[in-house]
This record gives C-alpha cells, structure tokens and sequence, in this order.
C-alpha cells in the first residue's frame, strides 16, 4: 500500500516531482513501463523470492489503483449511463 510515513513521503515527492513533470507532459505507456521497470530492478533483485516480491508490489500498486481510481470512475460512468447488468 501506498500508506507510508509523512516524512518519507515528503523526501520521496521531492526525487519524484520532476520525473512526474516529464511523465504528464509525454503521455506514453511503453515509457510508464520503463520507469517502473527501472526502478524495480533498481532494487538489485538477487532470486526468485525477490522478483516474486517485485511482482507483489505491482500486483498490489494495480489493484489500489483500481480500488481507488479506476472503480470510483466505472461507479459514476455507470450511474451516468445505466448499469448493464
């Protein structure tokens, strides 16, 4: 979860604020996989317990943001439109 500490936040928004700058100005999925994929491997994974665990935080990051983001969006898109079921 993306729940962590105010202070590591705060150093963590700091690193990242350019790179999202960069990030919304090219709008490029393949690019989005570049950085997630550096950054990962970034972490030096050494066997298969630490890609399973690199692949737990995707899982983990895709499923909040779905949580959070992408059902809200379907839940007004449904109200909206209609339900189809």
């Amino acid at each position: 979860m993306p729940y962590i500490k105010k202070e590591l936040r705060e150093g963590l928004d700091f690193i990242l604020l350019p790179l999202l700058t960069v990030v919304r100005k090219t709008p490029n999925h393949g690019a989005l996989n570049y950085i997630f994929t550096r950054i990962l491997l970034s972490t030096e994974p050494e066997n298969y317990e630490d890609y399973n665990a690199l692949v737990g935080v995707l899982e983990c990051a895709k499923l909040e943001l779905y949580r959070r983001a992408v059902a809200p969006y379907e839940n007004k898109k449904k109200k909206r439109e209609g339900d189809v079921f």
